[in-house]
């Protein structure tokens, strides 16, 4: 790769007026005074080191690389509850800003690793000096719990480049249910949660009312 700026370039652009646009959909949700399905977003580039190292374990060319690898530019959704998953992805499917190229659900059929979270790969037009440039992204949606479990999975993976010992990778696998079955429990109580949730922001608004009333 000669020009590794001028190549990540549109990949930075794109991440960050995803964010702007994802971020507008919760407070869409806000503006609707109803509860939104995104707890927050993140989104980053990937680093050069990284790209290298994937380039070279999937066997791809870096002269490939905007063909075959999705994810140099990546989002993630937070939700709250699983349910809210899926009603993030419908929300996806019928924006026009950008197209989607592929689905992986890997909650209704988990990793071996116990991995879960929702892949969607689109493709987003960024425009630029040159023209518009059509890049991939990926986008990960998944639930607090979920995202704390890949998180240290994804710790441990660069410890032990993927090769985890039996008892490690059995706490791993544990922890995955673990953190599933906290999900489906959430769930279960997840009307009550809402209306605390609720409750508190109107408490938080009204205060904030009389102090600005105070000055």
């Amino acid at each position: 790769m000669k020009n590794w700026d001028q190549f990540l370039a549109p990949y930075k652009q794109a991440v960050e007026e995803l964010k702007v646009k994802l971020k507008g959909m919760r407070g869409q949700f806000e503006l609707d005074s109803s509860p939104s399905p995104i707890e927050f977003v993140t989104g980053r580039v990937k680093p050069i080191p990284s790209i290298l190292d994937k380039a070279q374990q999937k066997g791809i060319p870096l002269d490939r690389l905007e063909e075959e690898m999705q994810d140099i530019a990546g989002l993630r959704l937070m939700c709250q509850f699983v349910d809210d998953i899926r009603k993030v992805v419908k929300l996806l499917r019928i924006r026009n800003d950008f197209e989607i190229v592929e689905e992986r659900d890997y909650i209704s059929h988990k990793k071996t690793s116990g991995y879960r979270s929702y892949h969607v790969v689109i493709r987003y037009p960024v425009q630029t000096i040159h023209g518009e440039k059509k890049i991939l992204a990926e986008i990960q949606i998944r639930t607090l719990a979920m995202n704390f479990w890949a998180t240290i999975e994804h710790s441990l993976n660069y410890k032990y480049k993927g090769q985890f010992p039996e008892t490690i990778n059995t706490r791993l696998q544990r922890a995955a249910e673990a953190a599933f079955r906290l999900d489906e429990e959430m769930s279960t109580i997840r009307h009550e949660i809402q209306e605390a949730q609720a409750f508190f922001t109107r408490k938080k608004e009204t205060k904030q009312n009389r102090d600005n009333d105070a000055h």
